[in-house]
């Protein structure tokens, strides 16, 4: 006994021993190797190992670089510093921002009960309503949020249908009476005073228990509806559902520059690589990752649709609306919960109205060419940072309501006004710590290519230039896709991409080839509740177990990653020229062999 106490110990303290012995133990780096390429690698592993068993906090691992490149003698601390913050972050921050806006106001809720509206009442419908508003919120916020936002609704949908199978399985041993029930203004409910002997289709007694029953509050559905006793489809609609919401916010999250952080982690890079080599345009624009991520986007949403349907409802027709009272159920509680919004607010059309400016300015920015508002100043100046870092600003600028002079209420009816954000507002919900991984993946970034690091490791992987340039990016992308299934998305995109910048050189491919779809491929983690914060989100509400998870995500890893690479062969060669190399890399390359 007393030596399983002590194994206890170590594993609760095992934190505490890799961060105090990894450092000691990777000491020979330092000592054996005394080069830039050795310094890096000392610092570079300490990072990743800290990044995949999370002895730290991923953010605070990220700042390791502030001490560790200065204590080494690789980086001074203002080099290093000066990586935390650029241009893409600033991109970063602005778009969080009103992505904390819209939250702040609830804008995202309002769309998603708005699309549900729209959908019926059949498991399919139901599951492409979810993953609708999903997909397209987590181009904008966080895929976090998105999830945690929709798997509310998603619970309350399903006690719905559960209430209504259990009535037509005589659990609660009345008819559902539908004859005299005007669908078109309120979803008829079950009389409760039935049982009493009154009639049930009494005006009455109906519109009385209608208001009754239709009060379906969120907070108190609980996490899990499922019981012993239930029906395996229903228990399968149950993991389809919420399968679906938190798939959906995994691939919806690449079809913006800005949905999730490997996106900007690899425009970041990319940034780094060509000013090296004295390339001041990036072919990563907002407008150009739109281009190849929305449809790209749009098809993974759809194949993931398609196969949950055929893994989880096997196209039975399970929970189907094959009657009024189950799709009228689901309709009367998606409808309740909208009608709690209430109408369009001032501020909520002024945050829309903010996002809207916003989405169309990135994308006319550089629309190829000289055309887009960028060309209107000097080259180089104005990116996609500077109108996110304006817009954030003015949502704490302009009014939430507003003011006195245009409102016809008699003064001192409403408060006095405030800005469309507070600070605390943003603080609360902008996730900070992903900032601070962004910078710290920068300077690791920065001080792989100024040591000589990245250029080493590219060169020994420039073996496999046997491989053709597609295969090796497919082979490269399930590698990258089944890491992510145990470390942090963007760290793992961070410790890839300074790498494949250079094996892409060594291969005589463009730096973007590889980094690109690699990249993108970080997003694809359905296999593991860890994988993602997603699928953490739905895991925890208990209906999906981790087999139900592999078995399902597993297919989907292997034809996202097909989908992907097909999608860059055609549709990303032609927006990004991926086949061509830059002739300022290929001069500096060739220079570097004489």
């Amino acid at each position: 006994m007393r030596c399983k106490d002590i194994f206890g110990d170590i594993l609760y303290i095992k934190n505490i021993l890799v961060v105090v012995l990894l450092p000691i133990v990777l000491i020979p780096f330092l000592v054996v190797g005394d080069s830039s390429e050795a310094k890096c690698a000392y610092c570079v592993i300490i990072m990743a190992i800290f990044w995949i068993t999370e002895a730290l906090p991923i953010a605070v691992t990220s700042l390791l670089p502030v001490f560790l490149f200065p204590m080494v003698g690789l980086l001074t601390v203002k080099a290093t510093a000066q990586q935390y913050i650029n241009d893409t972050n600033m991109l970063f921050i602005g778009g969080l921002i009103v992505a904390a806006a819209i939250e702040h106001w609830n804008i995202h809720t309002r769309i998603a009960l708005r699309i549900l509206l729209l959908v019926g009442s059949n498991a399919r419908w139901i599951m492409l309503g979810l993953m609708a508003p999903t997909w397209f919120l987590s181009m904008w916020i966080s895929n976090t949020a998105t999830t945690a936002m929709m798997i509310p609704i998603a619970n309350a949908i399903l006690m719905q249908l559960k209430d209504t199978e259990k009535k037509f399985k005589g659990v609660d041993n009345e008819a559902v009476e539908l004859d005299d029930v005007n669908v078109s203004e309120k979803p008829p409910i079950e009389n409760g005073n039935g049982v009493n002997g009154k009639d049930e289709r009494d005006p009455n007694i109906h519109i009385e228990t209608e208001k009754e029953q239709s009060k379906v509050n969120f907070d108190d559905i609980p996490d899990n509806v499922l019981e012993d006793d239930d029906d395996p489809a229903f228990r399968r609609l149950c993991k389809c559902l919420t399968l679906s919401i938190a798939y959906a916010a995994n691939v919806g999250g690449i079809g913006s520059l800005t949905g999730t952080g490997p996106n900007l982690v690899m425009k970041g890079q990319l940034d780094i690589v060509y000013e090296g080599y004295g390339i001041k345009q990036s072919p990563i624009t907002f407008a150009s990752w739109m281009g190849f991520g929305v449809p790209l986007s749009f098809c993974l949403v759809i194949i993931v649709w398609i196969w949950l349907q055929f893994y989880f409802l096997r196209c039975n027709g399970c929970c189907e609306g094959k009657n009024d009272d189950r799709s009228i159920r689901v309709k009367a509680v998606i409808r309740t919960e909208y009608e709690k919004l209430g109408p369009v607010s001032f501020a909520q059309g002024a945050v829309m109205g903010h996002f809207i400016v916003l989405a169309l300015l990135w994308i006319t920015r550089d629309m190829g060419g000289e055309y887009g508002w960028g060309s209107l100043f000097q080259q180089g100046y104005v990116k996609d940072g500077v109108p996110a870092i304006f817009i954030a600003t003015m949502l704490f600028i302009f009014p939430s309501s507003l003011p006195r002079i245009f409102c016809l209420r008699p003064e001192g009816t409403r408060a006095p006004l405030k800005p469309l954000l507070s600070w605390k507002a943003a603080v609360e919900k902008v996730p900070w710590g992903v900032v601070f991984l962004l910078g710290g993946g920068f300077a690791m970034a920065y001080a792989s290519q100024e040591s000589g690091l990245s250029a080493w490791v590219g060169e020994k992987l420039s073996v496999l230039d046997y491989l053709s340039p597609w295969v090796l990016n497919l082979t490269l992308c399930y590698i990258v896709a089944a890491m992510t299934e145990v470390t942090s998305n963007t760290a793992t995109c961070t410790l890839m991409m300074p790498i494949l910048a250079n094996l892409a050189v060594h291969l005589h491919q463009s730096p973007i080839y590889l980094m690109f779809p690699t990249a993108i491929a970080t997003s694809f983690a359905f296999m593991l509740p860890v994988a993602t914060p997603p699928n953490a989100v739905v895991f925890s509400y208990g209906y999906v177990r981790v087999i139900d998870m592999v078995m399902a995500g597993f297919i989907l890893n292997i034809v996202c990653v097909l989908a992907l690479i097909g999608f860059s062969e055609s549709l990303g060669d032609r927006i990004f020229d991926f086949h061509t190399i830059p002739e300022e890399i290929l001069k500096t390359y060739n220079e570097s062999l004489t």
